[in-house]
């Protein structure tokens, strides 16, 4: 698609007067979400994927410990004051508090609370923040079936290996989380990894002391009963059984894995105990403590329910994202696979008809119409290249108003070549000014930026021999592609336009003969009411109204155009901007094929729902591809990130040396690849995502002008013999007349 402007756009002198509509809300809008959307996954990947619940003995050896107080090493498992004066609190005799760590679990914590209800027995449970989150109803169980809550921490980190200010924010989520979840907050306090008193080392009594300068009592644990070991029930028993009358605090967990033998054990303790004359409370009965859970402020609850939204609705994001990649995953590798077998069905088809031929050889002469707008910088070689193709032709350039003289300049040529001027009034108007000028059967549209091999007139025109085909479209190949923008749309055009017309042309739902080049019959497009201006991509109307028609529109690949393409981001971004919204408006205007039989119908059920898959939607989830491979980068696994990535580029180039193959082209420019994947590729998906925000919202795009560089030159061999246009380097193959790598 290569339209200039609007087509019905008003003459040039009123074109500085006419508001340029910018959707700036739409990228502020764009901009905010992905700000809360990148928030909202490095909150979601550092809860969830930064530390997470290890087995107790994970973070290994301890360090010096001549900081912690000996009175505190040789004292009871529950410490107060430890900022100023510390002091311990002993576990009454015969007096078992029961606490269980990391949970809740949606498993193991209701099957845990059902054998305590079972036995009358109050425990306190030390919950992760993260699992609060995710499992509210069950902290409200464990307060609502009278037992006792502490804090473990938010994402179960050694916090001896926190630096102070992540140690705060580990205890200030986890106790806001609580506050949300019950209405309560508690001052009980069990950092992850800890055990006995005796094994505290230095940088655990910091974290202490910074957690009583918060305000929480320190509980640690005088038997361990190992269930996160997995040993066996009868082990779990022994190591939870006390030796002699001593209170005891015992460890045991009811999350971090599979807690079956938990239950067992516990199930078989309980009554054990209870029958050797112990009793059961809750932490603070056990030492004699007064009530450190109480009902939390009203700004507490709310910022504490707002904290759980926020982390559910990322982890739902999460989710939502995974099966979007995999969906935009399965959408790539079906479109590279469709792509590919309909490329080589499409090849061997073509040598079939090139065999056999289309019918008896087209010979009548071919009107050409040029339309240009300010076209002076390639207007000549276009013109030339027109004049020494090897089929008769009558060349009409239709000049739209131009301010720099291109009407002027061809007629300074003296070539048989006419010249119409009309007021500028659009492409789709100067194209139906040449339409009604021309005198031939056949009609030849080709854009003023645009240079033909000499051979390319007549190539396009053989399908004509099959009275059923009404349109071709012909081969579009990037002129300067020097530069590494110039590759990228070289590669597009290659693998992504080229292959994409070859499906088209097999599945006869062709939705677009590019500006560049295309041929037509001239009946034809005077029977669908000529070229329309309703849209911004008026060659996909025009193709999509002749397929409605019941015209069969078919690709002709080696009828070869050689186009100047943007030389920079800022434009390439307004043509491809131009393109996608207009296609999108070409889709809505032509979207009653999708219920029409015959041609029609297949334009609608093949073309445009392919179109809305791969063109549409492919992009607009390539953001998230994008975004989850960062996120995976961070907080996932790297290899499997990078290797998914490799995947995908090795699918890409494999597709692009199997067109470039098809298209005769030498393979150097593929090692850019890579790198398009960094720039390109973000450019063309937030075309898409800024096109289709502008059509939802309604706003109209107006045309905006392409820069011209006069890099177009006519082929080698096709200069105009008696002119005195300067011949080419002799040397460069007629079929190559631009540099390929």
């Amino acid at each position: 698609m290569t339209n200039r402007r609007r087509g019905n756009a008003a003459p040039s002198r009123r074109h500085s007067r006419t508001r340029r509509i910018t959707p700036r809300s739409h990228w502020l809008l764009l901009s905010v979400l992905a700000v809360t959307l990148s928030t909202a996954l490095l909150l979601q990947g550092y809860t969830h994927h930064t530390f997470g619940i290890a087995s107790d003995d994970a973070t290994g050896a301890r360090g010096h410990d001549g900081a912690v107080p000996s009175q505190v090493v040789h004292g009871g498992p529950v410490i107060a004051n430890a900022a100023t004066t510390p002091h311990t609190a002993r576990v009454k005799a015969r007096t078992i508090a029961l606490t269980f760590d990391d949970g809740p679990d949606p498993v193991w914590t209701p099957r845990i609370l059902d054998v305590l209800r079972r036995s009358h027995v109050h425990a306190t449970f030390f919950v992760v923040g993260t699992q609060v989150v995710a499992h509210p109803d069950l902290v409200r169980r464990i307060v609502a079936d009278g037992h006792q809550i502490g804090i473990h921490a938010f994402t179960h980190p050694d916090l001896a290996r926190l630096a102070p200010w992540q140690r705060s924010l580990e205890l200030r989520e986890t106790q806001l989380a609580v506050a949300g979840a019950t209405g309560v907050t508690t001052a009980l306090l069990r950092p992850p990894f800890s055990s006995r008193n005796d094994a505290l080392d230095d940088a655990d009594w910091s974290v202490i002391e910074q957690a009583d300068a918060a305000g929480y009592v320190t509980v640690l644990a005088t038997r361990d009963a190992e269930d996160w070991q997995r040993p066996g029930v009868d082990r779990i028993l022994a190591n939870a059984t006390p030796h002699g009358r001593a209170g005891q605090i015992v460890l045991m967990h009811d999350s971090g894995g599979d807690r079956s033998q938990t239950v067992a054990a516990l199930s078989a303790l309980l009554p054990r105990l209870k029958a050797q004359g112990f009793r059961f409370a809750t932490v603070s009965d056990a030492v004699g403590m007064a009530a450190p859970v109480q009902p939390t402020g009203l700004g507490d609850h709310l910022q504490g329910l707002a904290l759980i939204r926020v982390l559910q609705a990322g982890d739902w994001l999460v989710r939502l994202l995974g099966l979007l990649m995999y969906a935009a995953g399965a959408i790539s590798v079906l479109r590279a696979a469709v792509v590919l077998v309909t490329a080589h069905r499409h090849r061997y088809r073509r040598l079939r008809t090139r065999r056999r031929g289309w019918g008896p050889p087209v010979t009548e002469p071919v009107s050409v119409i040029v339309p240009a707008y300010n076209e002076s910088a390639g207007i000549e070689a276009a013109v030339r290249s027109l004049l020494a193709s090897d089929h008769p032709v009558e060349i009409i350039v239709v000049d739209d108003g131009s301010t720099d003289g291109t009407a002027y300049l061809v007629e300074s040529l003296h070539l048989p070549v006419r010249v119409i001027r009309q007021e500028n009034a659009g492409k789709p108007a100067a194209l139906n000014t040449g339409l009604a000028a021309a005198s031939c059967a056949l009609v030849v549209m080709v854009d003023g930026d645009t240079v033909f091999e000499t051979d390319t007139v007549r190539t396009i025109v053989q399908p004509f021999a099959d009275p059923r085909v009404g349109a071709v479209s012909g081969n579009a190949k990037v002129a300067n592609r020097s530069g590494l923008l110039g590759r990228w749309q070289h590669i597009e055009y290659v693998i992504g336009f080229n292959l994409d017309r070859r499906l088209f042309d097999l599945a006869e739902c062709m939705p677009t003969v590019p500006g560049a080049v295309g041929a037509f019959r001239r009946q034809a497009l005077l029977d669908v009411g000529g070229v329309s201006d309703t849209t911004l991509a008026e060659d996909t109307d025009l193709t999509m109204a002749l397929c409605r028609d019941g015209w069969r529109v078919v690709y002709e690949e080696r009828a070869r155009a050689w186009t100047e393409a943007p030389a920079s981001l800022d434009a390439l971004w307004r043509q491809r901007y131009r393109w996608c919204y207009g296609t999108l408006q070409a889709m809505w205007k032509h979207r009653g094929a999708l219920v029409q039989r015959g041609a029609a119908g297949k334009l609608g059920r093949r073309g445009l729902v392919y179109l809305l898959l791969f063109q549409v939607l492919l992009p607009l989830l390539a953001p998230v591809v994008d975004i989850f491979a960062l996120y995976g980068l961070l907080f996932l696994d790297p290899l499997r990130i990078i290797g998914l990535w490799l995947a995908f580029l090795l699918l890409q180039l494999v597709m692009g040396l199997y067109a470039f193959r098809l298209d005769g082209e030498r393979p150097g420019p593929l090692w850019t690849l890579p790198l398009q994947q960094f720039v390109y590729r973000q450019l063309m998906y937030l075309v898409v995502i800024q096109s289709v925000v502008t059509a939802v919202s309604g706003s109209r795009l107006r045309w905006q002008r392409m820069e011209r560089y006069g890099s177009l030159r006519v082929p080698a061999g096709a200069e105009v013999p008696g002119t005195d246009f300067p011949r080419q380097d002799p040397g460069l193959p007629q079929q190559y007349p631009y540099e390929t790598q």
